[in-house]
């Protein structure tokens, strides 16, 4: 035993700051991280963990806000041994560590349409559990089937069903981590597949703050979209414009700032607690809540406990 905690073949480590896991670079300590060698290494894991000691999967911390405080629980992150990327036909079969955008790219190489992730972050476990999507497309137009291991221990087969895919989130049982995905997409001529998505980025670098420590959008867009994720067309109503025109674009709270670029988008300038983001987020609801009787959704996950000082 480790500190309580069971024997494992992968990486178990205590007091874990996940400021230095996450894209925007802020959050405490979580009490253990654990990183499984793979699939069998977590289910003896999570077959042995006592059942009061909470369990929280973690992807890249691309989309994800751990509070001050950090988190009383054991955060598994995957590596190496969940990043495979296989296609045969027009499936792809991808590991929850694999990136998105890497994903796109075999797929495209392979003549597979899954061009949708190239400039999506974080990667597949995320993109399944928060069902992305852009440009149209969604994690649930293309997801076949999904493996898990519960808080149990047990390996099971995740059908569409079972997730019960939403815009912008899934159902999963508290303590269960997606080990692997797998998607069937329409087939296309890679050279096309890959201009596509050479055109996507450009776009995206255009119109987004790419180099700055962001995690993506801050809130969901606000109506208009059905609930597997598909638009809408007689609604079309975006968090950036209703952040507009509250004025909220380029507010600030300590070192948080609505981007000037993309006021969806929320970034650390340098020095920005977690309190700072999450502060800065709920002041842009409450204008936005005042000037459009709008009350906007977070799309960032927010974990953790604050540090002792603060309170939201």
């Amino acid at each position: 035993m480790s500190g309580n905690l069971p024997e494992v073949r992968g990486k178990l480590v205590a007091s874990k700051e996940l400021s230095e896991l996450t894209w925007l670079r802020v959050g405490g300590p979580a009490d253990w991280l654990f990183m499984p060698a793979d699939v069998e290494d977590l289910a003896q894991f999570l077959a042995a963990l006592s059942g009061d000691v909470a369990v929280f999967p973690m992807g890249v911390g691309s989309n994800l806000i751990v509070r001050d405080g950090g988190l009383r629980a054991v955060v598994v992150k995957m590596g190496r041994g969940f990043n495979h990327i296989e296609v045969e036909g027009t499936r792809v079969r991808a590991g929850v560590a694999a990136l998105d955008a890497h994903v796109a790219r075999r797929a495209a190489d392979a003549g597979v349409d899954l061009t949708f992730l190239r400039t999506i972050p974080g990667a597949i476990g995320g993109a399944v559990r928060m069902n992305a999507g852009c440009y149209g497309r969604y994690t649930a137009d293309v997801f076949v089937e999904a493996k898990a291991v519960t808080r149990a221990g047990e390996v099971v087969t995740l059908t569409a069903d079972d997730l019960q895919f939403q815009y912008r989130q899934t159902t999963l049982p508290e303590g269960w981590v997606i080990v692997e995905a797998t998607f069937e997409a329409p087939s296309g001529e890679p050279e096309v597949l890959h201009a596509r998505m050479e055109a996507q980025l450009k776009k995206r670098d255009e119109t987004q703050p790419t180099k700055e420590r962001s995690a993506g959008s801050t809130f969901r867009n606000p109506a208009g979209f059905s609930s597997t994720g598909q638009a809408d067309d007689t609604h079309d109503l975006k968090a950036w414009k209703v952040i507009d025109d509250a004025g909220m674009r380029g507010a600030r709270v300590g070192g948080a700032q609505m981007s000037e670029m993309h006021s969806n988008f929320m970034i650390n300038t340098g020095g920005a607690t977690a309190a700072d983001l999450e502060s800065l987020g709920e002041e842009v609801r409450k204008k936005v809540y005042d000037s459009s009787g709008i009350e906007l959704k977070w799309e960032i996950m927010r974990v953790g406990e604050p540090a002792p000082e603060h309170e939201y």
